[in-house]
């Protein structure tokens, strides 16, 4: 298998307001790129795009291509489980969206410490098993958001799991909160080989702070800055693919072209990039990855994760394509609610992957935005 996989997790847009409205069209034409380079593994989940991820999934590979064309990996979200009878419902109406009768990888969704405790309280890890057994999931794993003590834990209570998915770049890989180094230390340890998600960091990792472009630029003028984020994670032999959420045929042109025939990083190549991820760390102020969990269901429909973006972009001034930051953010909030009129709910806050304090942070925003 070719260690790319193309993530449907920020697909295209019809209208950027309406995260349900993916341009299947759009998809198609990368579906068909992706596949005629070479490359198989997708990767989809029931709250991506709300569910139209998997449909999309359908329309653009499933109706097109024969079935041993492509591997697809799906996922039960425990944070969208209320009861353990709502399981089997949840993963039927899964492969109803994917138009298929088995998937060939199917995970535990983005474990951590509570939603570790709510699959063994619902019995999840005996219904995986029971897919695999019937054959409706040809191999078992989970995703992971936590730390890696929790990770070996699991890793030891549950040998049966066959692959482990864990956030791997190389910003976050020697960070105290991610410990992406570690995670996958505890994975090698098991024997379970590991999928990369959150390669480019949502996006952080394709646009840089002029120095660390520098540093980039002067390994290789030619290479597009994302690709030595997605080199970087693919470089670990312990890697079977690394996901990239890929959202304009451009990505997939530039993400095929180098992946094609991968070279790893050299020993220097590699020391240069985590040189560059500190200068980048210095810079970020809210280190979000656009993973859209939080924004489900917030009452007041804020868009978190493109508000986090242009605050970080306005702190390291990093210039924005034809507007200032305060006029991008005045038309993001048009018809959607402002930072300042979170109620402070902190729903938002139980969903991050990345713990971040997201009520005060919209605080942050508002005071610089919002003038």
């Amino acid at each position: 298998m070719k260690k790319l996989g193309f993530g449907l997790m920020r697909l295209p847009l019809l209208d950027p307001n309406d995260t349900t409205s993916v341009d299947v069209e759009t998809v198609k034409v990368m579906a068909d790129t992706f596949l005629e380079r070479g490359f198989t593994y997708f990767d989809t989940a029931a709250p991506y795009h709300r569910g139209s991820s998997e449909i999309a999934f359908r329309e653009a590979v499933v109706k097109r291509y024969p079935r041993e064309a492509y591997t697809i990996t799906d996922k039960l979200s425990m944070f969208m489980i209320k009861d353990e009878a709502e399981i089997p419902g949840f993963f039927d109406a899964q492969l109803e969206r994917l138009g298929l009768d088995y998937v060939d990888y199917y995970w535990l969704h983005g474990l951590n410490f509570e939603t570790y405790r709510q699959a063994q309280e619902m019995h999840a890890f005996e219904f995986i098993r029971r897919l695999r057994d019937e054959g409706r999931a040809k191999h078992i794993g989970l995703s992971f958001h936590d730390k890696p003590e929790l990770l070996d834990e699991i890793l030891t209570a549950h040998p049966e799991l066959e692959y482990v998915q864990i956030q791997l770049n190389y910003l976050d890989w020697e960070d105290v909160a991610i410990q992406s180094r570690r995670c996958y230390e505890v994975a090698t340890k098991h024997g379970k080989p590991v999928i990369v998600m959150e390669p480019v960091r949502g996006g952080a990792l394709a646009s840089v702070p002029a120095e660390a472009e520098a540093l980039l630029h002067a390994l290789d003028s030619e290479a597009s800055i994302a690709s030595w984020a997605i080199r970087f994670a693919a470089s670990h032999d312990n890697v079977m693919t690394v996901l990239s959420g890929m959202t304009a045929p451009e990505q997939m042109l530039d993400n095929t072209g180098y992946m094609a025939d991968f070279k790893p990083l050299t020993e220097h190549e590699a020391e240069t990039v985590l040189k560059a991820a500190g200068v980048i760390r210095s810079s970020i102020a809210v280190p979000c990855t656009a993973c859209h969990y939080c924004t489900d269901g917030c009452p007041m429909q804020i868009p978190i994760p493109e508000y986090f973006a242009v605050y970080n972009y306005y702190l390291a001034r990093i210039k924005m394509p034809g507007t200032a930051p305060q006029s991008y953010y005045a038309s993001l909030a048009e018809g959607r609610g402002k930072a300042s009129e979170c109620i402070k709910c902190g729903q938002c806050e139980e969903r991050c992957p990345q713990h971040l304090p997201i009520r005060h942070n919209l605080e942050l925003v508002a005071e610089a935005l919002e003038k």
